[in-house]
């Protein structure tokens, strides 16, 4: 197992065991099931393990396992406080003492604010007194490193990166997602202030396997290298130095072990030109059903309404790429469930974007229908609801 360091220098396993994906037996978690392939990471030398308040289930198995073989001392645990959920003080405190009671143990070892989408999330709970919090518990141990995890544009993953000394950062990244979300430039931005980044969705929920293309799975079968499409994603994260430990929602022994013997034997740099082409291609084969020719450069930003037009894009395209309910969950979340919101429909018609739009889409006319399509009735009443529910404290404040 190959190991990257954090701010403290302790080591991290390259290879992170996520646990949102337990395999279920009789309405609950397979705990036997699970025990066996957690320590079969465990003794590949996997030694980070992620799970969160809303996992059902998870974190008391997490505990439980870990106290059932004594290893709580030799690995590291990060959980997620529910910030959504929160609305007090005393409510800080309630989820952590729940939490750690779920764990089985006195202390976390990287505790992160919960799925941010947006700043105003990160200044609801300043408000609420989360500094006072981390400073005391970070003084008594019970809580080791601080961090949060991030579903919003590179706009505001760079304000919340730049709002506190933080000590680690989870987000969404791969090599089809590169200019998504928090994208390549927030990896870089918070490798460059010495941030460990921990990367979520390395094979985008399993669809860079199970739902690529035959022409893309031609394209790697083709190309000089032995690896199952899971291995190109994982070694294509791997060969950024700026990346700390990529998780994995690994629910059987064989993906445990394919997982493993992949971060064995990966490093930072070993990606040849051929191997970069071969992924460049393969992205290509999978855009063929996108509905806009977007790169996520962001050369159109930033909107004087403040629509996010690669926001909206990405989840446009991913209602063909992937399925309708996918891209407009991705819109919902990314684009409407922001402080200000940023959907297509704030669009003025000024043409601003369309000047510097490198692959000359006409972006007015698309941001019409994508909006139509990403938000038909239902939706929009959700995400109305959702709005209200989840930004009302930040309003407050």
């Amino acid at each position: 197992m190959q190991y990257r360091k954090d701010k403290n220098g302790d080591e991290l396993s390259l290879l992170g065991y996520g646990c949102m994906r337990f395999s279920k037996k009789g309405g609950g978690i397979d705990i036997d099931k699970a025990e066996r392939e957690l320590m079969e990471a465990y003794r590949s030398g996997v030694n980070y393990y992620d799970t969160a308040y809303i996992y059902g289930g998870s974190e008391a198995a997490v505990g439980e396992i870990f106290e059932r073989n004594n290893i709580r001392e030799k690995i590291k645990i990060a959980t997620k406080l529910p910030q959504y959920l929160v609305g007090s003080r005393a409510a800080l405190d309630k989820y952590l003492n729940e939490q750690l009671s779920r764990l089985r143990t006195s202390y976390v070892d990287y505790y992160l604010m919960h799925h941010l989408t947006d700043i105003s999330m990160w200044e609801k709970l300043k408000n609420l007194g989360v500094i006072d919090l981390i400073a005391e518990k970070k003084k008594s141990g019970v809580i080791r490193n601080i961090g949060f995890s991030y579903h919003g544009n590179s706009d505001g993953f760079l304000k919340i990166l730049n709002d506190y000394d933080w000590d680690i950062c989870q987000i969404q990244y791969n090599y089809f997602d590169e200019y998504s979300q928090a994208g390549v430039s927030g990896l870089k931005a918070a490798a460059a202030k010495g941030i460990p980044v921990v990367i979520m969705e390395p094979l985008r929920g399993g669809k860079l396997v199970n739902m690529l293309p035959e022409a893309a799975k031609k394209v790697m079968k083709d190309s000089k290298r032995d690896w199952t499409p899971a291995e190109w994603s994982f070694r294509w994260l791997y060969n950024q130095p700026e990346v700390t430990v990529v998780l994995s929602g690994m629910n059987s022994i064989e993906m445990v072990r394919e997982n493993c013997r992949t971060a064995s034997d990966s490093e930072a740099g070993q990606f040849t030109a051929g191997d970069f082409e071969t992924l460049r291609a393969v992205t290509e084969k999978i855009r063929e059903n996108e509905k806009v020719g977007c790169t996520g450069c962001r050369y159109c930003m930033p909107c004087p309404k403040g629509v996010d037009i690669p926001g909206t894009f990405s989840s446009y395209n991913t209602m063909f790429i992937e399925s309708k309910r996918d891209g407009r969950m991705q819109y919902a979340q990314a684009v409407g469930l922001t402080k200000e919101s940023a959907f297509a429909s704030q669009c003025i018609g000024c043409g601003k974007c369309e000047k510097h739009c490198p692959q000359e889409i006409p972006i007015r006319k698309m941001l019409k229908e994508a909006d139509k399509a990403l938000r038909p009735l239902p939706y929009k009443i959700g995400i109305n609801i959702a709005r209200k529910f989840m930004l009302r404290d930040a309003k407050k404040h």
